[in-house]
Order: structure tokens, then C-alpha cells, then sequence
């Protein structure tokens, strides 16, 4: 993952050109402490790795990594343990808490999806709907929680949605000049009715997504189809009728909110004087 460049962008946002103000105030920058992460609620890891850079390009080399990410942790538990300079882990702590937490957060969301369909042979996916300059981490975290990654851009697959038919002039248009375009990718489409679901059969389509159907459509979908074409349910889903949409046997269910409605996971960092 690239993300040594996000994490020099964000300590330099930090220091906005200047210097820790407080740290260098009140610490001598000379001693030599131990910087213990530590969640504060239950939930699963992401970020560690983001953490350890973030340390190192502040100067910290002396880390023990002690918890994996995609481990599953209670609260209290230690993540990582950090030797070193005061002011180097002060300058650190919240770039890496800021990463982690979120990160965390995402991977324990989706994880809370994943159970809720657990039993069936249905998967989470993700969506585009993430954090500008942020979407590797992110979908990284999805995985880290037991989901799985939708495309990771425009140009890695096709996603025929509303506004492409009607520029087109139809759904079939649409189809038929992507595939033309991209013959070797995964197409894609979006479906509102069962009746253009029937239409964009004829075509066979990698995978149809079914937007904002009901779990009695879903059902029908997935009848209609007879496993020939992979179904997407997306809209209207929450971590209460997740089992009932997985239930019908559509192949995924997209869920956005993993990525831009996670609520970050508290997890703090306390320093203490080497022994």
C-alpha cells in the first residue's frame, strides 16, 4: 500500500510549518519512555503497520508490534509498544491514533456485517464511497474485518449504472458499447425492476446489481437468474435485514457505510518512563 506519502502529508499538517509548541515547552526532548497503544472497547485491528511507519519517520525504531491486524481485541487490550525520544512519540501519537482508529473502526464495522450473514454464502463488499486519498487503507481495512473489495476504480471494471443508460439510450446501448469498448473487463449493471433485470440477462453480464430492491426481489432475482449471472443487493440494507437480503442467495451485499459512516474504534496512547 502507498501510504508513506499520506502519513508525511498528515504529520506535516500537524506542524503547519513550525514545531510542537507544547513538547518542546515541557519535555527536554532528552528522555526515554515507553509509548503503550491500547484499545479502550472491543473490536478488530487495522493500521498497525500505518502506525509503525508513522513512528519510524518520526524517529522511533525500537517497536514491538504485539497485536496483528485483523486480530479481533477486547478492551484494555496492548496492541503495540513503542521505545524511545519524548518528543518524537508526542509527535506521532495522534497521526498514528488518527489512522488507527479509523481504520479500526472500518475493519469492526465490517466485521459486524460479516456476522450478521454468517451462515450463508453471501459476502460483504465495499463501495467508492470512501475518504479522498484514503480508499487503499480503507479498502484494506474491509478486508481486515472479513469483507471483500469491490472494484478499486473507474478503470479496473465497468459499472453501468442510471445515468450511463440514459446517456446511452438505453440499457441494452450501454451494454453493448462497453463491451465493445473493454471486452477483456468485468461488466457490471445496475438494475431498479425485475423487467430490465429480465433484459440485461439476455446480454449475461458478469454481475447485476439491484438497486434498492426489496428482500421479495431479491428472492425473485435470484430465481430468475438460476445462479447464471452473480447479484448485488445495494440500498436500503442495514445490519438488521442483512440476513433476510443474504438469505435470498444474492451473491454480495454493497455496503457503503463501511466505509464512510464507520465510527472510529478508541484506542489511546499512554506513555510511561523506561525502566
Amino acid at each position: 500500500m502507498r501510504y508513506t506519502e499520506l502519513i508525511k502529508a498528515a504529520l506535516a499538517e500537524d506542524l503547519n510549518g513550525g514545531e510542537d509548541v507544547t513538547s518542546v515547552a515541557t519535555v527536554s526532548g532528552n528522555e526515554k519512555v515507553v509509548a503503550e497503544f491500547r484499545t479502550r472497547q472491543a473490536g478488530v485491528i487495522a493500521g498497525i503497520e500505518v502506525v509503525k511507519e508513522t513512528l519510524e519517520i518520526c524517529g522511533i525504531s525500537n517497536i514491538e508490534i504485539l497485536v496483528l491486524d485483523g486480530t479481533a481485541v477486547a478492551a484494555g487490550d496492548l496492541l503495540l509498544r513503542a521505545h524511545g525520544n519524548t518528543r518524537s512519540l508526542l509527535l506521532a501519537e495522534r497521526t498514528a491514533l488518527n489512522f488507527l482508529g479509523h481504520l479500526s473502526g472500518i475493519a469492526t464495522l465490517t466485521h459486524a456485517w460479516v456476522e450478521a450473514v454468517a451462515g450463508t454464502q453471501t459476502k460483504i463488499r465495499d463501495t467508492r464511497k470512501t475518504t479522498p486519498g484514503l480508499r487503499e487503507l480503507e479498502k484494506y481495512a474491509v478486508r481486515m474485518g472479513g469483507g471483500t473489495n469491490h472494484r478499486l476504480s473507474l478503470s479496473e471494471s465497468a459499472l453501468i449504472k442510471d445515468n450511463h443508460i440514459e446517456a446511452a439510450g438505453g440499457l441494452t446501448q450501454a451494454f453493448t458499447r462497453v463491451r465493445q469498448a473493454y471486452p477483456n473487463l468485468e461488466v457490471e449493471v445496475e438494475v431498479d425492476t425485475l423487467e430490465q433485470l429480465r433484459e440485461v440477462m439476455a446480454l449475461s453480464p458478469d454481475l447485476v446489481l439491484l438497486d434498492n430492491m426489496s428482500v421479495e426481489q431479491c428472492a425473485q432475482a435470484v430465481s430468475l437468474v438460476q445462479g447464471k449471472i452473480k447479484l448485488e443487493a445495494s440500498g436500503g440494507l442495514s445490519l438488521t435485514n442483512a440476513k433476510k437480503y443474504a438469505a435470498t442467495g444474492v451473491d454480495y451485499l454493497a455496503v457503503g457505510a463501511l466505509t464512510h459512516s464507520a465510527p472510529v474504534m478508541d484506542i489511546g496512547l499512554d506513555l510511561k518512563a523506561e525502566i
